[in-house]
């Protein structure tokens, strides 16, 4: 593989095109509008920093230590800084982002969907991109929480089609979790593994749908319950959070997690449990949903904007 497609520049979308940029590959940003680029430049450029800070700090002896080292950058042993410095500044200024969907992927090798939760602007797309794609294109999804299988006949090309999921700080938490559908191929299966450990993740294969793959299963409950506390006047994010990290020692309660998610993410997710009858539901999704609705019409995103649920220089 060497030409890669990211469709979509938010938050995970665009730290997969610069992490991909940064290990050596041709990206491209597909985008549907000019207003996607006014908002997918900022996170760019604001990736360059944090590459360019955690480069710099590495290069410390405090910076040695797992807390603080990167394994998306670089091992221990290789690790040269200047080297490193030289493959942001090319990632950086490689990136391709593209409105005409033919010309983005007329090349492509990899195709990943880094698209917003909602299924049929996922339809859409897929039903658009079919045509376009070379023969030889494998194309990924990043979903979150919906199954490939659900999207597979809409590609043209369900043998090759597959989910790669990353965690956020990709640079940092450097694990992709790939899973196949029914209909996968395992040619394609072992080519994703291939790329993911080209790009410095580790790869973590999936061998069966499942919602939420490994990572997402585990942690979109913790983000319900938070939520859950606070839309039901239990207690406030900050102290959610304290309860969290003070009793088990993570580095982040739920709320800071939704932050760097982002609250856009939050919404879509939530949205998709809204219409479950109350009996059932174990949360209060309707209160979610509103509570992260009026953070969005605030502007308040999360990290990305400067402020969610805490504020951010």
């Amino acid at each position: 593989m060497k030409n890669i497609v990211v469709a979509g520049g938010g938050v995970l979308g665009s730290q997969i095109a610069f992490q991909s940029a940064y290990c050596g590959f041709n990206v491209t940003i597909w985008l549907r509008s000019e207003g996607s680029i006014t908002r997918t430049q900022p996170k760019l450029d604001h990736l360059k920093k944090v590459y360019t800070e955690v480069i710099e700090k590495m290069a410390t002896p405090e910076g040695k230590t797992p807390e603080h080292w990167a394994m998306g950058i670089a091992d221990y042993e290789t690790f040269d800084k200047d080297a490193c410095l030289a493959r942001v500044e090319r990632a950086y200024t490689s990136i391709r982002l593209e409105l005409d969907m033919a010309t983005a992927v007329k090349d492509a090798d990899l195709v990943i969907e880094s698209m917003a939760e909602k299924e049929d602007e996922k339809i859409a797309f897929y039903q658009k991109l079919a045509p376009l794609l070379p023969e030889k294109t494998i194309l990924v999804t990043n979903s979150s929480t919906m199954l490939p299988s659900k999207f597979a006949k809409y590609t043209g090309r369900p043998e090759k089609y597959l989910s790669l999921h990353f965690a956020n700080s990709i640079w940092q938490k450097n694990t992709a979790e790939i899973m196949v559908q029914s209909k996968t191929d395992t040619r394609y299966f072992d080519e994703i593994m291939n790329f993911a450990k080209e790009i410095r993740m580790i790869p973590l294969p999936v061998r069966k749908e499942k919602s939420g793959y490994l990572l997402n299963s585990m942690l979109i409950p913790l983000l319900f319950s938070g939520m859950d506390l606070y839309v039901n006047g239990i207690s406030d994010p900050e102290s959610i959070d304290t309860a969290w990290v003070h009793g088990t020692g993570a580095p982040k309660g739920p709320f800071r997690i939704l932050d760097t998610v982002g609250l856009t993410t939050a919404y879509n997710i939530v949205e998709m449990y809204v219409k479950i009858p109350s009996f059932l539901a174990p949360y209060n999704f309707k209160g979610m949903a509103k509570m992260l609705k009026g953070y969005i019409d605030q502007g308040k995103l999360g990290e990305s904007s400067g402020e969610g649920f805490y504020k951010y220089n």
